[in-house]
């Protein structure tokens, strides 16, 4: 029987797409089941974490530092190549409603790694629909079809649904993991973790 993780996930962080990779390696490995479940984290941090907002006003220059070493030691060992965008913050809810999308046509993988590759490895900015067009053409999507789903109240409502069940469940950011329902991990370096369980 295939061991479920949910994944909780938005786009906009760095990290993420770090995972993105690790859970996708491990899927491989283990007999596991993504279920997935798209978020945007700036309601996350509006609502319950605005410390994330004060720490990036007021950066401590030494933990900076270290942050940027343990990127780039994380990339290497994800094999992913990250650079630092210029829009940052992003909005990334377009993007994160469209990942919806694609969930539906069961091909959502390759919908999330077009986008984080975008933004964190060319520096696209994926708030922009002309950017998300070019997204959808090269996986033979329909355009016209995905801006009009990412605006019905539906979508919207699916988002807005999943960041609260995150919050409710006792979830901060992104990326969160959930085993077997209550065992929650936050964190890309989790997944080394997690992994003994499963």
């Amino acid at each position: 029987m295939k061991k479920k993780v949910e994944y909780f996930l938005d786009c906009s962080s760095p990290w993420t797409y770090l995972s993105f990779k690790g859970i996708l390696d491990l899927s491989k490995r283990k007999d596991l089941e993504i279920i997935w479940k798209p978020i945007l984290v700036g309601g996350i941090f509006n609502s319950i974490n605005p410390s994330v907002y004060e720490n990036r006003k007021n950066p401590i220059k030494e933990k900076l530092d270290y942050h940027q070493k343990d990127l780039e030691d994380w990339s290497k060992f994800r094999g992913i190549k990250i650079n630092w965008p210029k829009v940052f913050p992003i909005n990334s809810v377009k993007a994160m409603r469209g990942s919806f999308f694609f969930l539906d046509q069961s091909n959502i993988e390759a919908y999330l790694e077009v986008v984080f590759r975008a933004y964190w490895t060319e520096g696209k900015d994926i708030s922009d629909e002309v950017c998300l067009t070019a997204i959808v053409e090269t996986l033979g999507a329909s355009a016209e079809e995905f801006l009009k789903f990412i605006e019905f109240p539906e979508t919207k409502s699916r988002l807005i649904e999943n960041t609260q069940e995150l919050m409710d469940r006792g979830g901060f950011g992104s990326p969160t993991f959930f085993i077997d329902q209550k065992d929650m991990y936050f964190g890309n370096d989790r997944i080394q973790l997690f992994e003994q369980l499963l």
